[in-house]
């Protein structure tokens, strides 16, 4: 955009080393729904602050870069993802929420199938995400390790889940949150699967295919499932696939 003459007079002589230096990064919170749970990609720090601690994958952000496009980065190079749905989560800015310096963190969910993380990166890994309330309260979450205790999260990122949780459960009943964690086509089944890893409850069969089909939300795509021993079910798909997740 091009400026007046007195404002790039103005902007001349701008000094922003006058004011306290302030860093901004990307934290990334991928999820999907693995076995009926729902997990998260995290990593373990090997260096301080926090070291051995659980994190979420992300970055510093670079002078000339979006928020979108540093958080594709992260996607791109630390998870070894070409795509997700991705939005913005939320904005943490405690003051001392990093212990190294004043760093504010603009975190950001992706939403991805299981089959989409067979194959992360190295040093990246799955886990299973759970929270200690019931429904909206909100609240800390947790992840598992492998022996099925919880690891220690480092900075905020235990806020930063249990945020998206709550999130998730406020809007899965409207927004097609569910199935951008289901491939393009998928079971009632599976979609009931989604739904109560998501909500942390078991749901009634007949209600919920009553309700979802009410909505007229999904299209029967007129095939079955293959390769299952028992009688297969039919197969549905969104209606709406490219609508985002987290309308506002």
């Amino acid at each position: 955009m091009p400026h007046s003459p007195a404002e790039a007079r103005f902007l001349s002589t701008y000094e922003p080393g006058r004011y306290p230096g302030v860093a901004l990064r990307v934290d990334l919170a991928v999820v999907t729904v693995l076995e009926g749970v729902l997990q998260v990609v995290t990593y373990t720090r090997s260096r301080h602050p926090f070291q051995s601690f659980e994190a979420l994958p992300g970055e510093f952000v670079r002078p000339h870069e979006s928020l979108d496009q540093a958080a594709q980065r992260v996607l791109d190079t630390r998870l070894g993802l070409s795509s997700a749905v991705l939005e913005q989560l939320y904005t943490f800015g405690a003051p001392a929420r990093d212990p190294r310096m004043r760093v504010i963190s603009s975190a950001w969910v992706g939403l991805v199938p299981p089959a989409a993380l067979e194959d992360l990166a190295p040093g990246v890994h799955l886990r299973p995400l759970v929270v200690a309330w019931p429904g909206e309260t909100g609240g800390p979450a947790q992840v598992l390790a492998p022996d099925g205790k919880p690891s220690l999260l480092a900075f905020d990122h235990a806020d930063m889940l249990g945020l998206l949780v709550q999130r998730l459960r406020g809007k899965l009943r409207y927004a097609p949150i569910a199935t951008s964690l289901l491939p393009e086509t998928f079971t009632l089944r599976a979609l009931r699967g989604v739904h109560e890893a998501v909500l942390g409850r078991s749901l009634n069969k007949d209600s919920f295919r009553r309700s979802v089909l009410a909505r007229g939300e999904l299209t029967p795509t007129g095939a079955l499932q293959q390769g299952v021993g028992h009688r297969p079910a039919a197969l549905y798909r969104r209606q709406d696939r490219e609508e985002a997740p987290w309308p506002r």
